[in-house]
């Protein structure tokens, strides 16, 4: 059985037993973490363009990639923005959010990659809400909120045919990271993630579903009934 772990940015991740896993997928800078735990080079990583958009909290991000590197980068842009003057505004500054500043960013601060690919938004949320058989909770929830990368990542491993199966790890829900303190907590004052619905909405309805997932991290496994896997002794 082909094992991908896809791996978020929580501290301290409760890994499943590492024998069984057979390659890693990750979402924007938890390749710190997969580097810490000496896990290979990731086979995909899913990264958001607001990692480039020069606020604190994703410079916090982008500094934790220098020197890591990843076998396919999935760059996931910020969905289209309606006509007035805020999407003015943001259409604007978007330069900082494009892909191939993105990919300037990254290649400055050492990061590597084999492939580089760019989809419309839509293309990856169409991708998560066909694997959740377009459940109507899943549907409402993204029509409020988009997912996290984290589980777009999830999503891509899902869809990956040569995995049998696949194991989350360093997830919580919250917006805290492995690689110090989120500036985005204390400006929110909150730690949960905005996106901590959807995401729990599309992870129930792919597990309906019976893909092939599970977790190490009991607080996914309580949050989101995603099937527990117990993780390795520490």
């Amino acid at each position: 059985m082909a094992t991908l772990l896809v791996l978020g940015s929580k501290p301290a991740p409760l890994l499943p037993p590492l024998a069984s896993v057979d390659a890693v997928a990750c979402a924007n800078a938890s390749g710190f973490s997969a580097r810490q735990a000496g896990l290979p080079t990731p086979e995909l990583t899913v990264m958001t363009a607001v990692l480039t958009s020069g606020k604190a909290a994703d410079d916090h991000s982008l500094a934790a990639l220098r020197g890591l590197a990843t076998r396919r980068l999935y760059i996931y842009p910020r969905p289209r923005h309606a006509a007035g003057r805020a999407g003015s505004i943001v259409r604007l500054k978007g330069w900082r959010m494009s892909p191939w500043w993105m990919r300037r960013r990254l290649r400055a601060l050492g990061y590597r990659w084999e492939e580089a690919i760019v989809h419309p938004a839509a293309w990856y949320h169409e991708l998560a809400l066909d694997l959740a058989g377009h459940a109507p909770a899943a549907v409402a929830a993204m029509a409020g909120k988009q997912p996290s990368t984290g589980m777009i990542a999830v999503a891509l491993a899902l869809a990956d045919r040569r995995f049998d199966r696949v194991v989350m790890a360093g997830f919580d829900f919250t917006l805290t990271h492995a690689y110090g303190e989120n500036p985005r907590i204390a400006e929110r004052g909150a730690a949960i993630s905005k996106h901590a619905d959807t995401d729990r909405a599309l992870l129930a309805a792919w597990v309906a579903r019976g893909l092939p997932l599970s977790t190490s991290e009991p607080a996914v496994h309580e949050r989101a009934g995603v099937p527990f896997l117990p993780p390795a002794a520490a």
